[in-house]
């Protein structure tokens, strides 16, 4: 459909709701480190992680699919992701093993992504359980967040409970993601072949 070609431009209200995301990080950030707010600053968190899709909600309901959305987007998701468990492990959170594997997912799918657009790959779809696995990671260092004290505080009986919950969420999770990062070997070859394909027709 031409509807679905039409580039809308930067200036849409799904751009603004992504750049919004990424302004409120350093907000993020202030309240983890700079003041006693460590709750408001998981919930902020668990708020930048849930309104992921609120973006491309946007995008498809009011016809604003943009070229430069297509690109800020996945590149907020990723800077939102990365900046999280970060600072989630430095403040003590989560340990940093389990930081360190999400975050070595995140960066081979950034690398992976920018090899295939410079090779020029089509477009790959994301797979549904990608979206999964990534709303149970986004879930998980919020909570991580919420059943941790400053300065080892004991913890409450109901952040024990918490706690044992999001170790089960986040390790399945974490493989969860793994596993459809392997599983997107596939469709990358189909979508380098497509793109290729479509190039020599031109």
């Amino acid at each position: 459909m031409e509807s679905e070609r039409r580039d809308a431009g930067w200036r849409t209200w799904p751009n603004v709701v992504t750049l919004l995301r990424l302004a409120l990080i350093p907000v993020f950030l202030w309240l983890l480190f700079a003041t006693n707010h460590r709750a408001l600053a998981a919930w902020l968190l668990a708020f930048l992680g849930a309104t992921d899709w609120i973006d491309g909600w946007l995008a498809r309901t009011l016809d604003q699919t943009s070229t430069v959305g297509k690109i800020l987007d996945p590149t907020a998701d990723r800077i939102l992701v990365m900046v999280g468990l970060v600072a989630v492990a430095a403040a003590g959170g989560v340990p940093w093993w389990f930081a360190g594997v999400t975050l070595v997912r995140e960066v081979l799918v950034s690398v992976f992504t920018v090899v295939l657009a410079a090779l020029g790959a089509a477009r790959i779809d994301v797979l549904w359980w990608g979206k999964v696995s990534t709303f149970m990671l986004m879930a998980t260092y919020p909570l991580f967040l919420l059943t941790t004290n400053p300065h080892h505080a004991p913890l409450s009986v109901w952040q024990h409970v918490l706690r044992d919950a999001t170790w089960v969420n986040g390790v399945a999770g974490l493989a969860l993601a793994w596993i459809v990062f392997f599983g997107y070997v596939g469709p990358a070859s189909r979508a380098l072949a497509n793109g290729r394909a479509a190039r020599r027709l031109k």
